[in-house]
């Protein structure tokens, strides 16, 4: 991996990036230095543009733009897919510049799913036609060249954004752009080898870092048109309640408001789909001139709230129709651990069921047992929830943060009584999305309201209305049991999982396939809450309970707890038990095994330092992390953690490792601290005082990121690294403390371990 230095220190940096005033001043001379050599080799724009497919054009200068398809909430997509079309197109990294693209379904098709972000599916999904549009852009060039000088297409080469023939004729992108153009698009073209890439596979600049640096309107938030209003919405104070009545008479009255009124956001009786979640489905929402006034306004508006009675409705989501049940009633989360527990001890709904196990649990010399929970969590992007919308007549314009433009679409058509062929939806960069704006409600509220006030609407949620609103990752609760004979060899495995409202078992991923008997068991129980996809979902909780067991069945086996987890894929791999393994056993060993070797796992740490590691497979990919802490004044401290990932091929190396070093701090945050607890329906944290988060001064000093080496096409990359490190902060917890720990938050709002 080539790593580029910059020229001037980190201490130069810190030196003219100052806090003052309480806001970051940025030296601003010191960011012109660091991009003044990529200023002075950019191409201006061209006197012309000429289209190639929907990811490509070329200027007459030579002049790139790669139009990304996916929205961009900080995984890098926007740069990341534009060196697959930029590889297979061999065009001079520098002469490309990179566009976030409209939403399109004609020009990036793929149902719902064709302009998707989530479920680490971005680079995925789009590996083949990311390829296909640069290799056809290079062979519409190509062909145009040999058109042009006379000669076979084949003797034309192409390399840095120049044609040539063997003659000594060459020609740039730009000067045959025009010709290329009209060339007839093929319906085959040849692919690079992966051992001809030069751009995939080496690490490039974000190509939004000076913007986003600078202060360049790039997110939702920045959004702003002429005669743009402000609205903001009022919703209940608790699940389980709705709007009874409010008086708006005073508000009215008040500077710079314009409307308050109330709104369904989905029509009685329309049809949901998976993504249409919300919690509350009728709202005020309070118009005005700006973000303060309208603010003041929210705060004195008098509204009534009532409890509301049990309903169903109808959700289209991926497995097809379903009656969702949402009860009735107010919420408290020590109901919900009871009622979890409760349900954990009865018999569950099979699932998978491989050999004997009842025979085997019944005949074990010994049987090893724990339970562990998690509550629910609030996702808290950066960036709260927001977008704009103008709707006149029968068109509408919408622009903002979203993951899902293609889910919510039809929504918001079916919502206004629009044509969806008359909506356009302009994607912003989101800050941070972990699948929470994959839920757009907030962007049909948006365009109702505009609806309403006639007039182009820019909807903000406070940072409270983002925490209190929904949607969570659900609270789960699983049961391992392990039975063992009397020389402590594993006889039979057992995991029973639930939650509210969801279970987050994976039957048929890592350890089934490698135990003869092995029984997996589910249930669920109905919930008001709203809950939605969290950074790989459900995987977020059972890699960490089942990563936690496996370690604690190690020792009760006296086996290292690496070696362990071999033995077992070792016989995954030789004499696989089922056919739905979900995992490939060698490369779930492979990052085990780079973990193993590049924590130096086989010396004995030094000091005071505690090791706890964890591995999962989720997304297609594999990752696996040696956590290293010590305790200092009662505290945990997170020295170092060691990162193996297999994703296939690493298109982008520095955006790849800033990946896994995201989802390592945020996993250890979550670990340790995260909670959302409900009380008569009631979230009782609302902001960052009360909503503990992990720290600068809390993150791990180091992260030393790995990747397997091989040709596999691109698989996960944004969620695989999240759910392990959850596992490998409680084994390296007990490590510490001597003590497991088997309820999430580890810490919660305590400081120190033990209290």
């Amino acid at each position: 991996m080539t790593k580029t230095k910059i020229a001037s220190s980190r201490r130069s940096f810190l030196r003219n990036t100052l806090f003052a005033g309480g806001g970051m001043v940025i030296g601003f001379d010191w960011l012109a230095q660091q991009n003044l050599a990529a200023a002075k080799d950019s191409l201006a724009l061209p006197k012309e543009w000429y289209n190639f497919n929907a990811f490509l054009k070329i200027g007459d200068n030579g002049l790139v733009t790669i139009f990304t398809p996916n929205p961009e909430f900080g995984q890098n997509v926007m740069t990341s897919m534009p060196m697959i079309v930029a590889e297979e197109l061999d065009v001079d990294w520098k002469d490309v510049r990179v566009e976030m693209a409209m939403h399109d379904p004609a020009k990036f098709p793929n149902a719902a799913f064709g302009q998707f972000t989530g479920g680490s599916r971005g680079i995925p999904s789009k590996w083949d036609a990311l390829r296909k549009a640069g290799a056809t852009g290079r062979q519409m060039l190509r062909e145009a060249a040999a058109k042009t000088w006379q000669v076979p297409v084949e003797e034309i080469t192409t390399a840095n954004s120049v044609l040539q023939h063997s003659s000594g004729k060459k020609a740039t992108y730009g000067e045959m752009a025009a010709a290329a153009a009209q060339i007839p698009v093929p319906k085959d073209v040849k692919l690079k080898a992966v051992k001809d890439f030069k751009i995939i596979g080496t690490s490039h600049k974000n190509v939004e870092g000076p913007k986003i640096v600078t202060g360049k309107p790039l997110f939702g938030v920045d959004y702003k048109v002429e005669g743009m209003l402000i609205a903001m919405i009022v919703h209940p104070p608790a699940f389980g309640m709705k709007l009874k009545s409010f008086n708006d008479a005073s508000v009215k009255g008040m500077p710079g408001i314009k409307d308050v009124f109330s709104f369904k956001t989905y029509n009685d009786g329309q049809e949901k789909g998976g993504f249409d979640t919300n919690a509350f489905p009728e709202l005020v929402a309070i118009v005005g001139n700006s973000t303060w006034e309208v603010m003041n306004a929210k705060k004195a508006i008098k509204a009534e709230w009532e409890p509301f009675a049990t309903y169903s409705e109808t959700v289209a989501g991926f497995g097809g129709k379903s009656e969702v049940k949402v009860p009735a009633g107010l919420e408290n989360s020590a109901e919900h651990h009871t009622k979890m527990k409760e349900f954990a001890s009865k018999p569950g709904r099979v699932v998978r069921k491989d050999g004997d196990p009842e025979t085997a649990f019944k005949t074990a010399a010994k049987v090893l047992e724990r339970s562990y929970s998690a509550p629910h969590l609030a996702h808290n992007c950066m960036e709260p929830m927001n977008f704009f919308a103008d709707v006149k007549g029968d068109k509408v314009k919408v622009a903002g943060p979203l993951q899902a433009p293609g889910l919510i679409e039809p929504t918001l058509s079916a919502r206004l009584g629009i044509p969806a062929e008359n909506i356009e939806i302009e994607m912003t960069r989101m800050g941070g999305g972990f699948g929470r704006r994959a839920y757009s409600h907030y962007m049909v509220e948006a365009a109702i309201i505009s609806h309403q006030v006639k007039a182009p609407v820019k909807l903000m949620y406070t940072r409270e209305d983002d925490m209190t609103n929904g949607v969570y990752r659900p609270a789960y609760y699983a049961t391992y049991r392990a039975a063992l004979d009397k020389n402590n060899n594993l006889l039979a495995f057992h995991v029973k999982a639930g939650g509210i409202p969801e279970s987050p078992l994976h039957a048929n991923r890592f350890p089934a396939g490698a135990i003869d008997n092995y029984l997996a068991e589910d249930w669920s129980i109905e919930s008001n809450i709203t809950i939605g996809a969290f950074r790989a979902p459900r995987s977020n909780f059972i890699a960490a309970a089942e990563q936690s067991f496996l370690d604690e069945l190690a020792e009760a086996m006296k086996k290292d707890p690496i070696e362990m987890r071999l033995e077992l894929l070792r016989k995954a791999k030789a004499s696989p038990v089922g056919k739905n393994n979900d995992y490939d056993a060698d490369r779930y060993a492979g990052v085990l095994e780079l973990v193993r070797d590049k924590s130096g796992w086989a010396n004995k740490p030094k000091g005071k330092v505690h090791r706890g590691v964890a591995a999962y497979f989720c997304h297609s990919s594999y990752a696996a992390h040696v956590l290293e802490l010590t305790v200092e004044d009662g505290k945990p401290v997170v020295q170092k953690v060691t990162s193996a990932i297999d994703c296939g091929i690493v298109v982008n190396p520095d955006a790849a490792t800033n990946m896994t070093e995201g989802a390592v701090i945020d996993g250890i945050g979550n670990a340790l601290f995260g909670e959302m607890p409900f009380k008569n329906g009631v979230p009782e944290k609302t902001n960052f005082h009360n909503y503990r988060m992990i720290r600068m001064s809390e993150a791990p000093k180091v992260i030393d990121v790995h990747f397997v080496k091989n040709e596999i096409n691109p698989t996960g990359m944004g969620e695989p690294p999240f759910p392990p490190i959850f596992g490998a902060v409680a084994n390296a917890l007990y490590k510490a403390t001597g003590k497991r720990v088997y309820n999430q938050p580890f810490l919660g709002d305590k400081q120190e371990l033990g209290m």
